[in-house]
């Protein structure tokens, strides 16, 4: 019972001090509306500044990170630099062999880590039928259990099995935007395509991926939704790359660790036996998921800091009006402070007058700047077709420091008002 009469002595005191204060604040605001409005502005530009980038940033970031994720952070991925004429390849060959399937079977035996792996040879075709609606989808032959590593998600019918990779099998399974660039809407699952001069059975369809669209560092450009998976075998056997004579043996080499943890260190292990078998030369890559998905989080932290700093200026600009606005309504009511002041008005009285007129200013500009930058937020995705997410961490962070702006900045005008002589204040005309 004691602490519940201490509560609602507490609430009777605030109510008793605050709320004639808040009334009498929300008075003065109306009474000059245009003027409290073009104060506002400040706080209502610089919360909306805030919200509408760190939504734009958190879009970017959070697509970024999703792409990442779907790589796989327990993967490891090695892409061939390959020749893109005669006269690189000559130069590349006289110290440098490509990618080869020795060296996917040299990285498999000596990384006791890895729990699942496939080499990977892609190319665009020459022919196409059904001729597909828009570009040609890249050929990508893999193992089977590339599906495993890259978290494939089949829709409908199945991929292909280990015995169909053994023998080679003419059999296809198409990406999202594959199945629609050559059969529109119609189920492409017991239908044929012909890649080049080979007629392949179509016998699955993968899901939709998202694809970098090249916004991260070390990764191509690529829509992963235009693909046609085949067995690695009917690649390299029955699909003709008219490319072939000066491509690497392979271009890609999937591995999947046992641990995320691992990824560093297989990473290292793998560069070492690239360099030793290219002679040093560095006509490969190595991209790691799990170290690429840390330097996005950090990335993120710097982002939203430099974000929050050039937004906040705005809202420092707001304090800056705040606090002339207020230091205008001292002179404006010098009478009135004299008067409360001569009927027994205490300093703390004064002071918490115009704190709390300062502070409605910059709460009723936080609400319309958060309603503001809610907004620009939704008409940049719509018109931009970026992907934006408005968090509750990004409101709350500008409302607050909006608050806290309308608070300093009204300090020193409340304290001004508080000095006032009485006697001086009520003969001020």
């Amino acid at each position: 019972m004691g602490s519940l009469d201490l509560s609602l002595s507490g609430l009777a005191q605030f109510k008793a001090r605050y709320l004639p204060d808040i009334g009498l604040g929300f008075q003065n605001l109306l009474l000059h509306k245009l003027r409290s409005l073009l104060t506002m502005l400040g706080m209502i530009f610089g919360v909306a500044a805030v919200i509408a980038m760190l939504s734009i940033g958190a879009g970017a970031r959070q697509q970024a990170m999703a792409f990442i994720e779907q790589l796989g952070v327990r993967n490891l991925i090695v892409e061939a630099h390959e020749a893109t004429s005669w006269q690189d390849l000559q130069e590349v060959r006289k110290t440098s062999p490509g990618l080869t399937m020795r060296d996917y079977r040299v990285i498999t035996a000596t990384a006791s880590d890895v729990v699942e792996s496939t080499p990977r040879k892609r190319f665009s075709p020459t022919k196409l039928l059904p001729k597909p609606q828009g570009d040609l989808p890249m050929i990508y032959g893999i193992e089977p259990n590339y599906q495993k590593i890259a978290g494939l998600r089949i829709v409908s019918g199945r991929f292909f099995d280990d015995q169909e990779s053994q023998s080679a099998t003419p059999v296809a399974v198409l990406g999202e935007a594959a199945r629609a660039a050559l059969f529109s809407q119609d189920d492409p699952i017991g239908k044929y395509i012909k890649v080049n001069e080979q007629w392949l059975h179509v016998i699955g369809v993968v899901g939709p991926q998202m694809s970098s669209g090249g916004a991260i560092e070390g990764v191509a450009s690529q829509d992963l939704n235009n693909l046609i998976y085949v067995p690695l075998s009917t690649a390299t056997l029955r699909l003709e790359d008219t490319r072939s004579g000066w491509k690497d043996d392979i271009d890609g080499i999937y591995l999947q660790l046992a641990s995320a943890s691992d990824s560093p260190t297989v990473a290292e292990m793998v560069r070492g036996v690239l360099n030793l078998s290219h002679h040093g030369r560095p006509d490969f890559s190595i991209l790691v998921p799990a170290e690429l998905l840390a330097e996005q989080k950090r990335t993120q932290r710097v982002f939203n800091l430099v974000m929050v700093a050039i937004a906040s200026i705005s809202l420092l600009v707001g304090g800056i009006g705040i606090m002339n606005i207020m230091l205008a309504n001292i002179l404006e009511r010098t009478r009135e402070i004299g008067v409360r002041r001569a009927i027994g008005a205490r300093r703390s009285d004064v002071v918490r007058q115009f704190l709390v007129e300062a502070v409605l200013i910059s709460f009723v500009g936080g609400m319309l700047g958060i309603a503001l930058g809610m907004s620009m937020s939704k008409t940049i995705a719509l018109l931009a077709g970026w992907s934006t997410v408005t968090s509750v961490s990004s409101i709350v962070l500008s409302f607050a420091f909006s608050v806290s702006v309308g608070l300093i900045f009204g300090l020193y005008p409340a304290m001004k008002a508080a000095k006032l002589d009485p006697v001086e204040a009520i003969r001020y005309e």
